[in-house]
């Protein structure tokens, strides 16, 4: 008969394995939670205090009105910055955006890890840190100085040179993402390497393209160091930007909140909180894009 004395007791330590991986898995979540509120903090405060100071000069006529050329003159408005805004930016877009994919879609389907492939791959991350005055600077001496004026097409390639990086990596990782087998299948059909690329890798991948594209106008919106050096500091819109200087809400946000009236310091926070609507609407737009046009994985 087994004593009771010699019977092996029970194993806990797989028990308190568990408690202590439950227990490390919350801390863990409540870290990260708090991290996420950190970072968040600023963003909250900053969109707050803008809309807070911006809302009281928000209307429509601070959307159509001409800009005030006396600083002490209260009232709208900013209709010429947004329409510069609006087109400069674009302008920008035509420019970086063809050209971005292009870049991409050599470096994913063509270069892959050939010397130049990397160098391009180098030099565009290298320009994603470069700061963007530098970039208008360079637009300054190598355009503004030779045609020996300022106006808005200058301020479009300094922004166009700003979402260039951008494009070209975000689209790139677009690319990457397009399963193998679709590449495949279309070569096995007989189709060449450049009728494959347009008609089934760009459009499988259109939706992160696209996406990424607008996160890059939305970035370039709301630069302003390039503008003012490239377009210069004025308050009326020209249409033809190729003569004469131009106008963007970046550059009113800067010319009014330099100066000490109230007037001019409330329209400087209704153009800053007309540029962050404008942003938000691109950022909208690029998710609500992603996700309707997004591969279904499942």
């Amino acid at each position: 008969m087994t004593s009771l004395s010699t019977a092996t007791p029970p194993d806990l330590s797989g028990r308190n394995l568990s408690k202590r991986r439950a227990f490390a898995n919350r801390t863990a979540t409540i870290l990260i939670g708090l991290c996420v509120l950190i970072a968040a903090l600023p963003l909250v405060l900053v969109v707050w205090e803008v809309l807070s100071r911006g809302s009281s000069a928000m209307g429509l006529d601070f959307l159509v009105e001409e800009i005030p050329r006396n600083y002490r003159e209260a009232g709208p408005g900013m209709g010429p910055a947004i329409l510069g805004t609006l087109t400069i930016t674009g302008m920008a877009a035509l420019i970086a955006i063809p050209i971005g994919v292009l870049g991409a879609v050599y470096l994913n389907e063509y270069g892959k890890n050939r010397p130049l492939a990397k160098f391009i791959r180098t030099m565009a991350d290298v320009m994603t840190g470069v700061p963007s005055i530098v970039m208008g600077l360079f637009i300054y001496v190598s355009y503004v100085i030779v045609i020996g004026e300022k106006n808005g097409f200058g301020g479009a390639l300094a922004l166009a040179c700003l979402m260039l990086p951008i494009v070209i990596r975000s689209a790139e990782e677009m690319l990457r993402l397009v399963p193998d087998e679709l590449r495949q299948a279309s070569a096995g059909l007989g189709a060449r390497k450049w009728r494959t690329t347009m008609t089934v890798v760009l459009p499988t991948a259109s939706s992160g393209i696209t996406s990424g594209a607008l996160l890059a106008v939305a970035r370039a919106a709301g630069e302003t160091a390039p503008i003012i050096v490239t377009v210069g500091l004025t308050y009326m819109f020209k249409p033809d930007l190729f003569y004469g200087e131009n106008t963007t809400l970046a550059a009113q946000i800067y010319r009014n909140a330099t100066q000490p009236f109230d007037a001019s310091q409330e329209r400087a926070w209704g153009a800053a909180l007309t540029l962050i609507a404008l942003v938000f609407l691109f950022t909208i737009v690029s998710r609500v894009i992603s996700s309707r046009f997004a591969i279904d994985k499942r």
